[in-house]
């Protein structure tokens, strides 16, 4: 009975919230709207959605095959979770009236009051500002869902969406409105994270590391592949839907857009390559799973440069990320962490990486022009991050873990997740 009144109440808390919603008027669109700049954007919002369930595959095809189709659920349903917390509050977080550049005012934006189809100067000049939240929406899902490859197999789903719930309120929030606010913290500083190399990638590579060393180790740690041709599959969307999350971060059609694009494939092509000569240079076999975590490796050190580097220096991010975090996983590999498909290595080094190169290679104010604020203000910001996500997170799962246990139990986890927390099997014919 207790459940079916719960069940009662959230449907009444989402009646609300549709019935209270944004009425802004809708007519033509302002003059102000560049339609090239518009119809780019709403490409690359799809692009970025896109991305998420290219995750859920790269990473549903890394775990054993009694635990795929929750390690995939965790990634889609943040596509539920996060649209509508979004849209209620967490843009407004983001992106509302600054409160001392370090979060924005939940009143400003409320429920996405004033977030109408006019441009937003400050949040893209020439696209409807409606569309600005919606790109940013996209960001903003995915983040949650890249930490969930640090605990995959052994994290109880209904904690888990607990979890996503808070991180994007205490967490990300805060952390988007501090690095690209205009009057952010970081961003006043002048850290430079053109696509979300320290809001994205940071912030999930830190977390899940928190959540590695909250939750302990499996109970019979296994590397051991389900379907490759998932990570491949995977990849490849992650890899298209990229250049949405890079090039669109340029709001509209220029230069940065095309240098964005072009940097993009670049430093992924350089990676991938590189960690498989290495791994072949090493005694390893050049496999389709390294070759594919290589390739994401240099996307997500690219990231916060995309837009301030040149094109050979994109190419010197990507071999470089990918020396460091191949170096990380097998470091990571002899201790007793058990961060099950290296999240951390992989976005948490590659995001470090990237912050870093970005600091030395930004056109005019990187450290190989002389200029030397930029770099000293990124490493305060990359120490400052580093803390603020992974203690912050930390506390995420000990708060969650009070409210409804966050591991499952052995005989849970030796059934795998698919069976004990959704009723569901993976079989391949």
């Amino acid at each position: 009975m207790q459940k079916k009144w719960n069940f009662i109440v959230l449907v009444i808390l989402v009646l609300i919230v549709l019935v209270w919603g944004n009425n802004y008027e809708m007519g033509a669109v302002p003059d102000s709207i560049d339609k090239g700049d518009t119809a780019w954007m709403l490409v690359a919002s799809a692009f970025v959605l896109l991305m998420t369930p290219g995750l859920a595959f790269f990473y549903g095809g890394m775990v054993n095959s009694k635990n795929v189709i929750s390690t995939m659920l965790q990634s889609f349903v943040a596509l539920g979770i996060v649209s509508v917390l979004w849209i209620i509050v967490g843009f407004s977080l983001a992106f509302g009236d600054s409160i001392g550049g370090i979060i924005g005012d939940p009143r400003t934006y409320l429920n996405f009051n004033g977030v109408s189809l006019s441009p937003n100067e400050d949040f893209g000049a020439t696209i409807p500002f409606l569309l600005f939240a919606f790109f940013q929406l996209k960001f903003a899902i995915i983040t949650p869902a890249l930490i969930t490859g640090s605990f995959a197999g052994r994290i109880r789903f209904r904690s888990y969406i607990l979890f996503i719930v808070l991180f994007i309120l205490f967490i990300y929030a805060p952390l988007a409105h501090m690095t690209w606010h205009p009057d952010g913290l970081l961003r006043n500083w002048g850290v430079l994270d053109f696509a979300g190399g320290t809001v994205v990638h940071m912030s999930a590579g830190f977390a899940a590391l928190a959540g590695a060393v909250f939750l302990g180790k499996r109970k019979e740690v296994i590397h051991q592949t389900s379907n490759t041709p998932y990570i491949i599959l995977g990849t490849a969307l992650l890899w298209f839907g990229w250049f949405g999350f890079n090039a669109g971060s340029a709001l509209g059609v220029n230069s940065d857009t095309i240098i964005a694009f072009a940097n993009t494939n670049l430093a992924s092509a350089t990676a991938m390559i590189t960690w498989i000569f290495y791994d072949r240079f090493a005694g390893r076999k050049m496999s389709a799973l390294n070759a594919c975590i290589g390739a994401i490796v240099g996307l997500v050190a690219i990231t916060p440069a995309a837009g301030f580097v040149s094109l050979g220096q994109s190419i010197f991010i990507g071999f470089i990320a990918a020396l460091i975090s191949n170096y990380a996983i097998r470091l990571k590999n002899k201790t007793t962490l058990d961060d099950t498909l290296d999240v951390f290595p992989s976005h948490g080094i590659g995001g470090i990486v990237g912050m870093i190169l970005t600091a030395v290679f930004a056109k005019e104010v990187g450290l190989i022009y002389g200029e030397t604020d930029t770099f000293m203000w990124h490493i305060i910001a990359l120490v400052l991050v580093s803390i603020f996500t992974f203690g912050g997170s930390w506390i995420l799962y000990w708060v969650v873990n009070k409210m409804i246990p966050i591991r499952v139990r052995e005989d849970q986890e030796d059934r795998g997740l698919d069976q004990s927390q959704h009723g569901e099997s993976y079989e391949v014919s």
